[in-house]
This record gives structure tokens, sequence and C-alpha cells, in this order.
């Protein structure tokens, strides 16, 4: 065991404190791809948010990116996007208190709150929107968008609401079409059950709300005078109403084809994304390990016939124009809870298992670094003991963590090497700062939670 833990440790990048100014530096070797996705092993990490956070500035900076898309409902982020781009309408930061009036709002209210309203992320929006603000240049502005699709209801009203501005009968229109699902938007999946039981189909009215909008995009367009902006936002809520109609029915067939259906869909809103800007313009993904890896090397896609962000963007963009970057850690604590729409707890995470790739990077006794497995860059012996060791355990640990039965709920046999491009580790972490600990309560049914509550 010595000699392969060898080859470990020396293959073990170190890395600066994240606080330190060439922290960032250490990924400029990841600055020409078109899309660089930034997973973590767990949704409660400070280490994980931060270090994304850091890698972030400094390929925006040096490198041209000028797309942030994470795993958050798109009218969420696109507040957030308003604020740093300093584009008309509701704009929000993320922040514990926000100004009683009509042009703020509070994103990301919705269990689980500590996700995206920490103070890890508030940093980086206000930087984001700092450093746009010295730009004349749009194109150059760094946004903020959301992939997923649990906003039925948000999204709904923001389609009616742009028709009413841009196309008023268009808007009654919608009004109608949508009112199929009026019943559902507090708890969407209720209607998936409905569905189910042949007591509601709303499918053909939402795909036809979204034909109507695209045949006339260019229509709307023409009278959008923030740039196509707004046209442009509409589409991708329709596109999500519709995905979201289909994603609540396939929730009640099959996991793997719910789960599927959720990652195609936020790699099609980041395709969409990326023509809305520039030529040229490169997108950085933030979402957990379990979306960023490339599903095809783990239990996920070999067992459980899953397609996730990493393999669907490696197969549309070009594997050589993707680069996924995971992260890890040992020990420490993670913010989380016990079971869907609980509260916020900070709790201990347990040391990693011997059979897993988390215990081998414990064992090198390097408090930070990076594995990198490009094949122009690993050392041929390295890469031989990772094909070894392919049938080795990873932790993921999402929203929810169950220490007790944490093998059954959070391990799952992993390839490392071909699952990410490199790997980055924080041997002890702790928890994420959140801005509050207790959750608002909604009727809403568990979401995607199958396996690690992602």
């Amino acid at each position: 065991m010595s000699q392969f833990q060898d080859l470990f440790t020396a293959a073990a990048q170190p890395l600066p404190p994240i606080a330190s100014p060439n922290f960032g530096a250490q990924f400029d070797s990841f600055g020409d791809y078109q899309v660089v996705l930034l997973g973590d092993g767990t949704h409660g990490t400070s280490e994980f948010y931060a270090a994304r956070a850091e890698i972030t500035k400094h390929l925006v900076t040096h490198h041209g990116f000028n797309i942030v898309a994470v795993e958050a409902d798109y009218p969420d982020a696109e507040s957030i996007d308003r604020y740093v781009r300093q584009r008309p309408g509701p704009q929000a930061r993320i922040r514990p208190d926000s100004p009683d009036d009509n042009d703020q709002q509070q994103p990301f209210k919705r269990f689980p709150t500590w996700m995206w309203r920490n103070r890890e992320t508030q940093s980086l929006v206000e930087w984001m929107r700092d450093r746009n603000a010295t730009l004349s240049d749009p194109d150059q502005k760094v946004g903020f968008y959301g992939l997923d699709l649990y906003s039925m209801g948000a999204s709904i009203k923001a389609v009616t609401d742009y028709l009413d501005r841009v196309d008023p009968p268009a808007g009654k229109k919608a009004r109608q079409r949508y009112g199929c699902l009026q019943p559902w938007v507090e708890d969407p999946t209720a209607y998936g059950l409905a569905a189910l039981r042949g007591m509601a189909d709303c499918e053909k009215g939402v795909v036809q709300m979204l034909r109507d909008l695209l045949a006339r995009r260019l229509e709307y367009a023409e009278t959008d005078v923030h740039d196509g902006e707004e046209s442009h936002s509409s589409q991708q809520n329709a596109y999500l109403v519709r995905d979201a109609e289909r994603y609540y029915k396939a929730m009640y067939y099959s996991s793997a084809s719910s789960w599927t259906l959720r990652d195609t869909h936020m790699v099609d809103t980041l395709r969409r994304v990326l023509k809305s800007r520039p030529v040229g313009s490169k997108a950085l993904v933030w979402a957990h390990n379990s979306h960023c890896g490339d599903a095809r090397f783990t239990s996920m896609g070999t067992r459980r016939k899953e397609v996730n962000i990493g393999q669907l963007c490696r197969e549309r963009f070009g594997r050589d124009n993707v680069a996924i970057l995971g992260c890890g850690t040992h020990t420490g604590t993670v913010a989380a809870a016990h079971e869907w729409d609980e509260d916020m707890e900070v709790m201990a995470v347990r040391p990693s298992r011997p059979d897993s790739w988390e215990w081998v990077a414990h064992n090198t006794g390097v408090p930070r670094f990076v594995w990198d497995f490009r094949e122009d860059r690993i050392a041929p012996d390295f890469k031989a003991a990772l094909a070894e060791e392919s049938q080795r355990l990873e932790r993921f640990i999402g929203v929810i963590y169950r220490p007790d039965t944490e093998r059954m709920s959070h391990y799952s046999q992993a390839d490392l090497q071909q699952q990410f491009d490199a790997y980055v580790w924080f041997d002890e972490t702790e928890a994420v700062k959140p801005l509050e600990t207790v959750q608002p309560k909604t009727v809403m049914g568990m979401e995607e939670t199958y396996p690690f509550g992602l």
C-alpha cells in the first residue's frame, strides 16, 4: 500500500491558502476551455464555495469567462444577474436584510436557503457587481444564471408578465394555457401524482405556449430596448415551465428519468445562455459533484442509467472544450438538514472510509492540493494506479446529511480519473456561513433528493 500511496502523494500539487492572492492563479491552465465545471462534494462546505469563487474571479479577470451558471432556479438567479450587471427590473443581492421597496427582492428563499444564501456567495456577487461597474462594454460583463427547473410558478409569472408588456393578447392567452398548472404551483409534485392518476394533463397548452413564444421571438426581440435580454429571459422561463411539467410527471415513473430530464434541462439552458451572449463567450458552471462529474464513470450511469451535466457537456461541447473539477474533503463540519424542509444544522462530517478516494487523498498528508488527471499532464504510473482503483467509493453530501447511514446514503462507486479532469482537495473543512438557519415552511414535497438530496 505504501508504494501505491506514494504515487498519489507525489501527484498532489499543493495549493496555497484560499485567501492567498495567487490561489486562483494555480488554475491558469484551465483558462482556454469554453466550459469549466466546478463541482462540490457537499452543498454546505465553506472551502468549496470560497475556492470556486477565487477560481471564478481569476478565470473571469484573466481568461475572459463571462458567464457564471449555477445549480439554482432561473428567476432567482436572474434577480442576481440584474444586480451584478445593473440590468433594469427587480434586482437583488444575497444578504440577510433587504430594504422594503419594489426595487429589491430576496432570492433563494425556498429550502435549502443556505445553498446560495450564504456569505461566500454574497461576497462573489458583490465582487461581480463591482468589477462589472468598471467596464463600459456590456459584452465583457460577467452574468449570473440559474440552470435548474424548480421554479415553475415563478417562471409562469415571468412569462405572463413579459407578454403583458409586449403583447397583451398573448399574455391573456398565456394565462389561459398556464391556468391548467395554476392549482399545482405551490405543490408541483402533487401535479405529477394527479397526472399519473389521469386527473390532470397540462402538457399540450404548455408546449403550445413555448411554440408561440419562439415563433414570435424575432418580433419581440425587435421591440426589446434591452438588447434582447428580456426576450431571452421569457424564452428561458417558457422552456423551464415545459420541462418542469414533464419532470414532475417523470418523478412518479422513474427517478432515473427525472434526474436525466433535470440535468438535460440544465445543459440545454446553459447552451441557450451561451448562444445569447457574444461569440466566444465562456462559462463557469457551479453544481454538485454528482451533477458535474461525468455520470458514465460512476454508479449513477453504470447502474442507474442516468446522465448528468458533466457527461452532456462533454458530449455536446466536445471533450477538448470542457474541463471538470471536483472538490472533496476528509472531515470537519457541514451545513445540512437531516430531512427535507427541516432547519439547517451544522453537523460533524465523519472521517472518510478506508475504501474511498477521500481516504487516499487524506493519507497524502497534504492539507490542500489538486490532482490533475488530464492526458497531457498525468504521469503514466499515476494514471495506472488510478485505473487499478477505479472501483473505490466517493462521498456525496447534498442538502441532506445522514451520518448514521452514511455508507448507504452518501457513498457511491466512482472512477475518479474519468469522472473529473482535476480533483481539488481540502483535508479539513468547515460549514458554509449561512444568512439564516431556520428554513421557510412550505407545502411543497421533496424535490430531486435521490440518492443524496442534491
